[in-house]
């Protein structure tokens, strides 16, 4: 995955923080051009963000809310560097411990989305209950 850096034959430490701060928002930018997974994870995050200000949810809510998007959001981004770094090791060849890394690292998508699923319907649901009567 080509990340679109401004300094793309970079290879020592970077020397300012502010350095530090464009790579890592080139990385940001990177992958919602290039991982569909990532913009379903933020439509599904903005969709939660949007209810939870409709419902006025409390401080907590809010703090349980934002800790699942973030994190779902932090293990897409660690699939992704481990889908790219087994490809590269085995140049796009399959191989069943790369197969095992991906599919651990997926796996681990999947359990943040589903602890998402859960707060959301922890959060969401008495406060929909509580409109509705």
């Amino acid at each position: 995955m080509n990340m679109g850096s401004k300094d793309k034959h970079q290879t020592e430490k970077n020397h300012h923080f502010i350095q530090a701060v464009s790579h890592a928002l080139d990385g940001i930018v990177g992958m919602f051009k290039e991982e569909r997974n990532i913009r379903i994870h933020a439509v599904f995050a903005t969709a939660a963000v949007v209810l939870a200000a409709l419902l006025q949810v409390s401080r907590i809510e809010w703090l349980w809310l934002l800790l699942v998007i973030f994190l779902v959001f932090a293990a897409e981004f660690l699939n992704t560097v481990t889908e790219a770094v087994t490809d590269l090791i085995v140049k796009h060849r399959f191989d069943i411990d790369v197969k095992k890394a991906k599919d651990v690292a997926a796996g681990g998508v999947l359990l943040a989305a589903t602890f998402a699923v859960v707060v959301g319907g922890i959060i969401f649901i008495p406060h929909i209950i509580k409109l509705l009567k």
